[in-house]
């Protein structure tokens, strides 16, 4: 990680979880961390709590669901800071809403889990093309992006979003490649994670811990720049879907 010291990271959803844990790392790595998040309390609890390492953290109140707010964000990293070297869109939100559920909590994943990490993308790049920068983007997508979850109809939107991205991250590697921007992008899909959005998802069942995930993320950007890991899945030993498929039955009355 050498290479990244003195560099500036943008973390989204930084509050907690995945997020407030890849800012803890990157800061003791050497590197200048901005957090994105709504909570402004976390964040400044993670500032304290980050004084005095080997780089910087600050922080920036950003609502994903807000084009503006993310505008708005990106232009204070590269007023203040000057540059923006890798951008992890982390944040995510699950609500409990199948295909027949509330449009409104099919619109806030949408919006919190494809078009504002899109838009940060969007931001973060036009940014390193400016400054000529060898960035890296990645996207924490999730292992139910990749596999739909049939059985499952109260994960089928929020799966719905995770395809969107998985697809989405693709398409941005390609074209930037195809512009020729030094800019890696990278998809790291884990399956459950030990975070505040899983809490009441699956008692009991195999389960990551967010500093797994950040372990993935220093891999992915610790690789020399000709190399771009472009996906990692990443699962707990044993995990398999048949007691979340048992608990949607439960739910609906079916025994299996």
């Amino acid at each position: 990680m050498d290479k990244w010291v003195g560099k500036v990271a943008v973390v989204t959803g930084a509050s907690s979880g995945i997020g407030a844990a890849t800012c803890r790392q990157l800061v003791d790595s050497g590197m200048i961390v901005v957090g994105f998040a709504r909570r402004e309390e976390k964040l400044k609890e993670l500032r304290k709590e980050l004084i005095g390492k080997s780089g910087e953290f600050h922080y920036h109140i950003v609502d994903l669901c807000l084009e503006q707010h993310i505008k708005e964000a990106f232009e204070w990293v590269k007023r203040t800071l000057k540059s923006i070297d890798v951008l992890i869109n982390n944040a995510g939100v699950w609500k409990n809403s199948d295909v027949l559920g509330n449009p409104q909590d099919w619109k806030l994943m949408f919006d919190t889990n494809v078009l504002g990490p899109s838009i940060c993308s969007k931001e973060a790049v036009k940014i390193m093309k400016e400054l000529k920068i060898n960035g890296h983007i990645v996207n924490i997508n999730s292992d139910i992006g990749h596999y739909p979850p049939t059985l499952m109809a109260n994960m089928s939107v929020y799966s719905a979003t995770k395809f969107s991205n998985v697809s989405i991250t693709e398409s941005l590697r390609e074209l930037l490649a195809l512009h020729m921007l030094p800019i890696r992008v990278t998809s790291i899909s884990p399956g459950l994670v030990d975070t505040e959005m899983v809490e009441d998802v699956m008692p009991g069942a195999p389960i990551l811990t967010p500093s797994n995930i950040v372990d993935a993320i220093v891999y992915v950007l610790a690789a020399p720049q000709y190399v771009n890991v472009s996906e990692i899945i990443i699962r707990p030993t044993s995990e398999t879907m048949l007691p979340f498929i048992k608990d949607a039955f439960k739910e609906l009355n079916i025994n299996l």
